[in-house]
């Protein structure tokens, strides 16, 4: 995080750069949502996005207290280091993988909705307080949250239909 900062504001390197120099999560510094991905490859990341998940969901009271770019940050929409980063892409390299092309893409677009509605209600929290909407920074942030828990359950779905 803040060392990142630290090295953009010393050396001439873009902030996207030095974002992306974040190797010490494994596979960061290879992927971009352009590359298609091995089909082993694109599981092993489907299922580290999971754990990002569950992580997100086990912790999401403190995560949460960082405000909605911190949720964003583990739904992917925000930065490159959470293995969410992309993951609409590398689902749709790997429906060639499912028994059922129209059951797996049914359960991806039913997941993508609930990301970026989760996105969307973290996204508006940030803003909520100095806006004429009702609501606070919390209850959006509950709503991302549930949003979160019904795109898990697809992402759950996704696993099973691709044997993980």
């Amino acid at each position: 995080g803040s060392a990142a900062m630290v090295t953009c504001a010393t050396t001439s390197i873009s902030p996207a750069a030095a974002t992306i120099m974040d190797t010490s999560v494994e596979g960061t510094k290879t992927f971009s949502p352009g590359t298609k991905l091995s089909v082993e490859e694109g599981k092993r990341r489907f299922s580290l996005a999971r754990n990002d998940v569950q992580y997100l969901l086990d912790n999401y009271a403190e995560i949460s207290k960082g405000g909605g770019d911190a949720v964003r940050r583990y739904l992917g929409t925000v930065g490159v280091t959470s293995y969410m980063y992309g993951i609409t892409k590398v689902l749709k390299d790997l429906r060639d993988e499912a028994d059922d092309i129209v059951d797996f893409t049914e359960a991806a677009n039913e997941f993508e909705a609930y990301l970026y509605q989760a996105e969307g209600a973290a996204y508006q929290s940030l803003f909520v307080e100095h806006s004429s909407a009702k609501g606070t920074p919390e209850s959006f942030l509950a709503t991302a949250k549930k949003d979160v828990q019904s795109m898990q359950r697809y992402m759950d779905d996704l696993a099973a239909q691709l044997k993980l």
